[in-house]
C-alpha cells in the first residue's frame, strides 16, 4: 500500500510539475481578439485569424520580455511582407527583426523569412507564399535562435561589442516587447505564444566565449550594409557533410549554394541522377546550383532538368588542344606547352566558345595552369581581357570572383564591371576549410562593387 501511494504521489508530482511548465506559456493571441496589444494602421480580426495589411502594425502592451521563445504561426498573402520584431519599445521600435518574405520576385532577393535583418540575412526561402507556417524565434542569454517549420535557419550568438552602423545601433539585446509589422502587402497570424525563459550568468559567459569577434569580421559588415552574402559555389565534397554546411553556414552568417559536379565521371551523370538528388535536397535551406562538367554537359543533361537549379555554371578548365590532347588545366600532367603565347591564345579561344553553352555564370575564371600562373598579368594583357568580356557581353553571362583561386584579377574585374557585368562570389571548396569569402571582398571594395552588381539567382 505504501509503495502504491508512494508512485501515486510520484506520478501527482509529475503531472503538476507539467501543469506548471505549461502555466508559463503565454497566449498573446488566442484567434478571440487582440485587446492585448496596440495597432497601428489596418489590422483586423476575423474567422480566428489576424490580418495586418500594407504598413499596418501591432505592438504588444505592457509586457516586457528579456530571454522567451516566441512562436508564431503566419502565413504572407501573395507577396505580402514584414516583420516581427522583438525586444522593442512601447511603439514596436527598435530591437531586432525577423523577415516574413517569401516574394521570389523581390529585387532585395536576399532578406528571405527567417532573416535576422541586418544580422543574419538569408537568400532561401523553405517556405510559400500562401502557406501557413510556423516561426520560432528564442533568445536566451547572448544567443538569438530563429527557426521555420522547426529548421534551425539562424543561429547568432552576439558578441559584448557587436558591429552596428549608427541606422542599425538599436540592434541590441536587452528587453522589450512584440511587434508584427506588415511593410508591404498582406500577412496574416494565426497564434502567437511566447514561453519566458530563464538563464543563468554561467551560460552567458560561455556564449561570449563563442561569439565571433565582429570588430575583424567583414561577413557582418556585409550584413549591416544590406549587401547580399552567398557564397554561389559550394560542394559537399571531402569532410563537408550536409549537417556540417548547415551549421557552418549558420556559425559564420554567409548563405551555401550547394553545387553537385555534373558530367561524364563526375557523382551525377544523367538526368535520373539529377532527380534523386534533388528529392534528397527538399526543405534544406540551400541555394542550389549545377555545375556543368567538360564540354559534353549541355547534352548529357536536358533542359528541364538544368532548369530544375537555380542557376548553372561551368568554368573553361577542360579542353582538347590542338593536337587532339584532352586537357585539364589544373591537372600539370595534361598541360602540353609549346608556345606560351600561342598556348595562351588557346585558351582564350576556347574561354570564348564555352560563353555559347547555356550556362548563367562563368566559374574559376580566366584560370591558367601552374607552369604560368606566377605571370598571371602578363599573359592577360588587355586585348585578351576584352575578347573574354566581349563574349560574355554577348552572351549575358556572369562572371564569378574566385576564392580559392584567387582570379580574375583586379583589371579584368574593372573592365567586367564597366561593361555592366554581373557577379557571384564563389570559393569552388575542396574540404569544409575554405574561409570567408576574403578575396572576394577584397575586390568588392576595391572595384567599388555594390548588391544591385550582384547576380540574383533564379529562386
Amino acid at each position: 500500500m505504501a509503495k502504491k501511494m508512494v508512485s501515486f504521489l510520484f506520478i501527482l508530482f509529475l503531472v503538476l510539475l507539467g501543469c506548471t511548465e505549461q502555466d508559463k506559456k503565454k497566449i498573446l493571441f488566442d484567434g478571440k481578439d487582440i485587446t492585448g496589444w496596440s495597432t497601428e494602421g489596418p489590422v483586423t480580426v476575423a474567422d480566428s485569424v489576424i490580418r495586418i495589411d500594407n504598413a499596418g502594425k501591432m505592438t504588444l502592451k505592457n509586457r516586457m520580455f528579456a530571454n522567451f521563445e516566441l512562436l508564431v504561426t503566419a502565413k504572407t498573402v501573395e507577396n505580402g511582407k514584414g516583420e516581427i520584431r522583438f525586444h522593442t519599445d512601447e511603439n514596436g521600435n527598435g530591437g531586432y527583426a525577423v523577415a516574413l518574405n517569401n516574394d521570389l520576385e523581390d529585387p532585395q532577393w536576399w532578406t528571405k523569412t527567417g532573416s535576422l535583418l541586418s544580422v543574419r540575412n538569408l537568400t532561401k526561402s523553405i517556405v510559400k507564399n500562401n502557406e501557413w507556417f510556423t516561426l520560432r524565434i528564442k533568445v536566451e542569454g547572448k544567443r538569438i535562435e530563429v527557426a521555420v517549420n522547426d529548421e534551425l535557419l539562424v543561429d547568432y550568438i552576439e558578441p559584448a561589442q557587436p558591429y552596428r552602423t549608427p541606422e542599425n545601433k538599436l540592434q541590441i539585446l536587452s528587453e522589450g516587447s512584440f511587434s508584427l509589422q506588415s511593410t508591404e502587402g498582406v500577412l496574416e497570424v494565426k497564434s502567437v505564444e511566447v514561453m519566458p525563459l530563464k538563464i543563468e550568468k554561467t551560460v552567458i559567459d560561455s556564449q561570449l566565449a563563442q561569439a565571433i569577434d565582429e570588430s575583424s569580421d567583414e561577413i557582418i559588415k556585409l550584413h549591416q550594409a544590406n549587401f547580399p552574402v552567398l557564397d554561389y559555389h559550394v560542394h559537399l565534397k571531402e569532410d563537408l557533410t550536409l549537417e556540417l554546411a548547415r551549421s557552418q553556414s549558420r556559425k559564420y552568417g554567409i548563405n551555401y549554394a550547394l553545387a553537385p559536379n555534373c558530367g561524364i565521371g563526375f557523382p551525377i551523370q544523367d538526368d535520373a541522377q539529377v532527380l534523386e538528388y534533388f528529392n534528397g535536397m527538399k526543405g534544406q535551406p540551400f541555394v542550389q546550383a549545377m555545375q556543368g562538367e567538360g564540354r559534353e554537359w549541355p547534352v548529357t543533361f536536358s533542359k528541364e532538368v538544368r532548369d530544375l537549379f537555380d542557376y548553372v555554371f561551368t568554368d573553361a578548365m577542360t579542353f582538347t588542344d590542338r593536337k587532339g590532347n584532352r586537357t585539364r588545366l589544373w591537372m600539370s600532367d595534361e598541360v602540353f606547352i609549346d608556345d606560351e603565347q600561342k598556348y595562351m591564345d588557346l585558351i582564350v579561344e576556347n574561354i570564348v566558345k564555352v560563353m555559347d553553352e547555356p550556362m548563367d555564370v562563368y566559374v574559376n575564371p580566366n584560370f591558367l595552369p601552374d607552369v604560368m600562373n606566377d605571370r598571371y598579368d602578363l599573359f592577360w594583357t588587355d586585348e585578351r581581357q576584352n575578347k573574354v568580356i566581349e563574349a560574355m557581353v554577348r552572351t549575358r553571362k556572369v562572371l564569378e570572383i574566385n576564392h580559392r583561386y584567387k582570379i580574375p584579377n583586379k583589371s579584368f574585374i574593372q573592365k567586367a564591371k564597366a561593361a555592366g557585368l554581373k557577379f557571384t562570389f564563389g570559393t569552388n571548396n575542396s574540404n569544409s576549410d575554405f574561409g570567408k569569402l576574403e578575396y572576394c571582398i577584397e575586390m568588392m571594395k576595391a572595384c567599388g562593387i555594390t548588391a544591385q552588381d550582384m547576380y540574383k539567382p533564379n529562386l
